[in-house]
């Protein structure tokens, strides 16, 4: 994961017009789904920014957390 992270900021400073100041937060989380939920997974990112109008991204994950019983610290969860 840290390689992943590290490749994709440097790809994010060298894109035209990117952030030039952009980190990752320290943690990450992974999630999986099976081949049939894709389509719903493109949906979501298409529509990513629409949604995030009306619930965050920090609701939207301790939603998940709750709603697939992960236990967790939230003062482990936000930078």
């Amino acid at each position: 994961m840290e390689e992943t992270k590290k490749a994709s900021s440097i790809w994010m400073k060298q894109q035209e017009g990117g952030p030039r100041h952009f980190s990752w937060q320290a943690g990450y989380g992974i999630f999986s789904l099976g081949q049939s939920q894709l389509p719903t997974l493109i949906q979501y990112i298409d529509n990513q920014e629409k949604h995030h109008r009306t619930k965050s991204f920090k609701e939207e994950l301790l939603e998940l957390l709750e709603k697939y019983d992960v236990e967790y610290d939230e003062k482990y969860l936000w930078d």
